[in-house]
């Protein structure tokens, strides 16, 4: 996203929106597998919830920052807020859920 925000060619920007895009496609159905498998039906309800609200809201507020601040600048800092919602995820992980573990198979 910031390759995106602070290319100065149009073609440099859609080639890092691109891979913005691919980097952040396989996010939300890993983070509703985890939701899944850490706190069942409900953790699924609450993150598709919480994964769509963004998906809606996301674009206006970045419109309203970029009107504010510039498109620019508003990219950036939406790169910089992902970043620190990455470091937040990656320092409160739990270590004891760390793959996905499925149940035994029954025998017959």
């Amino acid at each position: 996203m910031l390759v995106a925000s602070l290319a100065p060619d149009v073609w440099l920007a859609l080639a890092g929106f691109a891979l913005t895009g691919l980097g952040l496609a396989n996010l939300f159905p890993v983070a509703i597998a985890r939701a899944g498998l850490l706190a069942g039906s409900s953790g699924v309800a609450l993150t598709s919830t919480l994964g769509y609200s963004g998906f809606l809201l996301g674009p206006p507020v970045i419109g309203f920052l970029a009107g504010a601040v510039g498109l620019r600048a508003g990219l950036t800092t939406l790169s910089f807020l992902a970043l620190a919602a990455a470091a937040i995820a990656y320092l409160s992980r739990d270590e004891s859920h760390h793959g996905v573990h499925l149940p035994p198979e029954s025998g017959g």
